[in-house]
């Protein structure tokens, strides 16, 4: 299954300026009557970090969402640069370390949040849009086909919590499917909900498609384990976003949990709604946006410096 789309949708120390109002000719960050007015100025980030946004995968909504946010807020100079979830936090964990400026393009639940102190820049226009859920959505017929599977996709449902666990242990090194099998072991009541009534099966193949986002990659893994424990025989196979979801349309794939809306997946949704089932959230309070360290002195996406 799904060779040829395979084919088409893999995919593959600090310092800052600071720019004093009104020092007039007194010594420097001090007023003609003495005081100190350094308080009163801004940090200016951009030129240090070449007024570049450090992105993930160009298809993807928080992507296209960042690149909106450069032309809403008129970031004169700025770009979002194109590279990898995995690229990104990879340039995130360096800049970190060294404690650089850096701004990324970032979403929650994310292991990120758990590893280092950061948060999201102030978004008053909007732009990124209030808190998403990550849906599960699943082909036409798999109710009839295989209702067994329907019904664990159905009820599924986790935290941001359980999710941030089971990808900080990947991140940290584990295997994902050792990572989601231990997360599977310590929360038996939770699964137990999920399997509750349904029956065995004997070898039915199932597939699961997700693109590979840290979230997903441990989403995906976790439920796979789950329906291999009722007796399937799971494939998970990673796609880029747009081919992932015409999978799941057309047929050619089974399910994913790696919808997420209504921003970041929405265009996508909008073209194959009417060819899929929404199963609805398998996770609440998601959300995407701009996101720095918290040693960073910057609050909104407003306070940026532009050329």
């Amino acid at each position: 299954m799904l060779t040829s789309l395979k084919r088409l949708g893999i995919i593959a120390g600090f310092s800052a300026t600071l720019i004093l109002a009104a020092c007039g000719g007194g010594d420097e960050g001090e007023n003609k009557d003495g005081s100190d007015d350094s308080s009163s100025g801004d940090v200016k980030y951009g030129e240090e970090m070449k007024y570049q946004i450090t992105g993930i995968e160009p298809g993807a909504g928080v992507f296209k969402a960042a690149e909106n946010a450069v032309e809403e807020y008129e970031l004169e100079g700025w770009e979002v640069q194109a590279s990898s979830s995995g690229a990104m936090a990879t340039a995130l964990g360096e800049a970190y370390d060294n404690e650089e400026p850096i701004i990324v393009t970032g979403w929650s639940p994310h292991w990120k949040f758990a590893k280092y102190d950061l948060k999201y820049l102030e978004d008053p226009k909007g732009v990124f849009g209030e808190e998403e859920t990550i849906n599960t959505m699943v082909r036409e017929g798999l109710e009839d086909d295989m209702p067994e599977a329907y019904q664990v996709l159905d009820n599924f449902y986790w935290t941001p919590d359980d999710l941030e666990e089971v990808m900080l242990k990947i991140s940290d090194g584990a295997d994902p499917r050792d990572a989601a099998q231990e997360w599977i072991d310590e929360n038996q009541d939770t699964v137990a909900e999920w399997t509750d009534g349904v029956d065995e099966v004997d070898g039915d193949k199932i597939e699961l498609v997700y693109v590979e986002w840290d979230t997903e990659v441990g989403s995906t893994n976790m439920i796979g384990l789950v329906l291999e424990e009722l007796g399937y025989d799971v494939t998970v196979t990673p796609l880029d976003n747009a081919v992932m979801w015409e999978a799941v349309a057309t047929g050619e794939a089974d399910a994913m949990v790696a919808a997420w809306l209504p921003g970041t997946h929405g265009d996508l949704f909008e073209e194959y709604k009417d060819e899929l089932i929404d199963l609805g959230p398998n996770l609440e309070g998601a959300k995407i946006g701009l996101v720095v360290p918290a040693y960073m002195d910057i609050d909104s996406i407003e306070d940026l410096d532009t050329k």
